[in-house]
């Protein structure tokens, strides 16, 4: 697997991504839906990296720079056709390797309450995530469960 930074200019990357939003729409209230397109993505704090096998998109992950101590994993997917092999794993560690490489003291995510969600909790809590307060822009929501890690 080849985890590379990502300029969201490519065809598959856009289409993963717009699955991952059309996903969260249907299982999340579109008031408690916090997954961004394309271009909110392509703001300066964030930077995206997508994983490879060959010529074949695996997954993709992002990180926020919220300040200069604390960042936020953002758009953690997995294409459908790749779902338990280990892509979600290579790619969060590869973003907790680039917050502690930036100095980042925190690491912080929301995702769902929902039951499709338990998976990605699970592998965020294997990683040492605990449950926290909303952080950021964030508010309490039922729908969300926000997450964090000291670095």
């Amino acid at each position: 697997m080849d985890i590379k930074l990502d300029d969201l200019s490519g065809k598959e990357i856009a289409e993963l991504v717009e699955e991952h939003i059309q996903n969260m729409l249907q299982i999340s209230p579109p008031e408690s839906k916090h997954a961004l397109g394309v271009e909110a993505l392509r703001t300066p704090e964030i930077t995206v990296w997508s994983a490879w096998e060959e010529s074949e998109l695996l997954g993709c992950g992002a990180l926020k720079e919220l300040d200069p101590r604390h960042g936020e994993i953002k758009s953690m997917r997995t294409s459908s056709n790749h779902l338990r092999k280990g892509v979600a794993r290579k790619i969060l560690e590869h973003i907790m390797d680039e917050a502690k490489e930036r100095g980042y003291r925190r690491l912080s995510l929301e995702t769902g309450s929902a039951a499709p969600f338990e998976p990605a909790r699970t592998l965020y809590e294997r990683f040492g995530f605990v449950v926290c307060e909303p952080f950021a822009d964030y508010k309490e929501d039922p729908n969300s469960v926000f997450m964090a890690k000291e670095l």
